[in-house]
């Protein structure tokens, strides 16, 4: 236990040390969530996703000239409830309805989108003189950025781990510390340990800064249990980790390892759901987006911040992050060398 704490004692002084490493931790997010802050604002945007629930390809509705607008996604949903949280959600952002003939339409007043979009269809139905009934989400509906936030969390905890372990590990591979560390009584298992707890250290203390600053900035809420987003976040990134240590278990150039770690983070960031939702994608993508472990970490981050859910409501994406990371930790413990 000695020999794994002096190594994580040295990993943190050698972290601390690195001021610009730090500060990029640090201020990174907070530059993300200030952009999108102002960006979503003020209604510049120009990719728009409407739902459909009921049916629209009737004769009477293709007449609706709303759904030849251009540049808007139209994506067929379920009828109830669960359709009009995604609209609160902001994975639509504006909800049509088609009820044997009884045309209505649900929008989210805090949504940039949804506002012109309601523009758009109530210009198009006076034209070609038809109705809609007018409906607002019920309950306090969600900002953009509260539904962002969750993502820049966890991309965040992402680079981190993954650059901050694995990288660290083919530099230290490269210039010979490895090799002098394994000359002495340290083990394997007892290096990777402390270089997995040195980085949750870490990580766990500029998740909860960024957490604070967001809250000061933008006026940010939890709807649910903080210690269940702790859980979350501790396991997610004990995940991340576990998988930086996988990619550089053999990795000995710092270049290749540079460029296996972002032909890995950047997939996964725009498959996981960071940016924005992908709500009406092709099935492939959905089932693909599954293997990542952000994923799982921003379905639960989001289902506590947003919804207030449980972790006893999570148990798939708790589940999905606790295998990948016993995979993880055991296949870079199996194929880790010193040299």
């Amino acid at each position: 236990m000695k020999k794994i704490w002096a190594v994580m004692i040295a990993r943190q002084k050698e972290f601390y040390r690195d001021r610009s490493s730090m500060g990029w931790n640090l201020a990174f997010p907070f530059f993300v969530v200030l952009g999108f802050a102002f960006a979503f604002s003020n209604g510049d945007q120009k990719l728009y996703k409407v739902g459909l629930m009921g049916d629209f390809k009737s004769e009477k509705a293709m007449d609706i000239p709303f759904l030849k607008t251009k540049y808007v996604e139209f994506v067929e949903t379920e009828k109830g409830e669960k359709s009009v949280k995604k609209l609160k959600h902001h994975k639509f952002d504006l909800l049509l309805l088609n009820k044997g003939g009884e045309l209505s339409y649900w929008t989210n007043k805090s949504s940039p989108k949804g506002y012109f979009l309601e523009k758009i269809l109530l210009g198009d139905l006076k034209e070609a003189k038809m109705s809609f009934v007018r409906q607002e989400v019920d309950g306090e509906e969600i900002r953009y950025v509260d539904w962002l936030i969750p993502g820049i969390l966890s991309m965040n905890m992402m680079f981190s781990s993954l650059f901050g372990v694995g990288y660290v590990i083919v530099r230290y591979r490269k210039n010979g510390v490895l090799r002098r560390l394994k000359a002495t009584p340290l083990k394997a298992y007892e290096f990777l340990l402390a270089q997995v707890l040195a980085r949750l250290v870490i990580l766990m203390v500029i998740f909860n800064i960024v957490l604070l600053g967001c809250s000061l900035m933008v006026d940010f809420k939890i709807e649910g249990s903080y210690l269940d987003l702790l859980v979350v976040f501790f396991l997610g990134g004990l995940c991340l980790t576990s998988f930086g240590l996988f990619i550089a278990a053999r990795v000995q150039s710092e270049e290749f390892a540079g460029g296996l770690l972002n032909l890995i983070t950047w997939p996964m960031m725009f498959l996981s759901g960071v940016w924005f939702s992908l709500e009406g994608a092709h099935p492939f993508i959905l089932k693909l987006s599954k293997i990542f472990p952000l994923t799982h970490m921003n379905e639960a981050a989001r289902a506590i911040i947003n919804e207030g859910m449980g972790l006893g409501e999570m148990t798939s994406q708790m589940t999905a992050l606790l295998v990948m990371t016993v995979i993880f930790i055991v296949g870079g413990a199996r194929f880790f060398k010193w040299d």
